[in-house]
């Protein structure tokens, strides 16, 4: 039987680590101007896909990445890379420039920037390698992998109320907070890489 403080503790590390309530505003930031059911089906498919993703780490990470010779920390500072082109993109209104030029062309970052690296990131990857690894039954993994699957619901869940949110806000005030988030997210990216080159003992 699977203790109930095991459950919990991949409750927390995972909702801590994927952060689906400050994932929030990032995915307001991330599909601004779009229609209500586009952003129903960005949010879905970006769950879907992060769900996919971390439960292929969950059983097989650790072996594929051995595998293929690369890393965790080289996993790390390549999202935080990325994770910083789209920061760029937040802080100087690229996105913006580029519907201009694409006129009839809806933007969609459901598989990148949302579902990797912002919810199925490498420290969500890690983590669920880290928590099945500590399971010694096909029973706990399953159970980690169901907790990983609550975790991304309540992240769906709090972004279909980002159209009310937005509206709440309005076009000022979402501008504002993309600059703001889109700073954020630079940080966040940043602190990907340091992680990355402490963990390969860069630094």
């Amino acid at each position: 039987m699977i203790e109930t403080a095991v459950l919990v503790s991949a409750f927390v590390t995972l909702f801590v680590v994927i952060d689906p309530i400050g994932l929030t505003p990032l995915f307001i930031a991330l599909t601004r101007g779009s229609t209500p059911a586009h952003r129903r089906m960005v949010g879905l498919r970006a769950c879907l896909i992060a769900a996919v993703l971390l439960t292929a780490f969950g059983l097989v990470g650790e072996t594929i990445l051995t595998a293929i010779g690369i890393t965790m920390p080289a996993f790390q500072i390549a999202g935080g890379i990325l994770l910083f082109l789209t920061a760029l993109d937040m802080l100087f209104e690229r996105r913006t420039q580029r519907r201009a030029g694409h006129a009839g062309v809806v933007p969609d970052p459901s598989v990148f920037p949302l579902a990797m690296p912002l919810i199925a990131g490498p420290g969500a990857m890690a983590s669920m390698i880290l928590l099945v690894g500590e399971t010694t039954s096909w029973g706990g993994v399953l159970a980690v992998h169901l907790v990983m699957l609550a975790v991304l619901a309540i992240a769906f869940a709090l972004f279909l109320v980002a159209t009310p949110l937005e509206r709440a806000l309005g076009p000022t005030g979402t501008m504002v907070v993309t600059r703001l988030l889109g700073m954020l997210l630079a940080a966040l990216s940043v602190q990907f890489v340091l992680n990355g080159a402490q963990g390969a003992g860069i630094i």
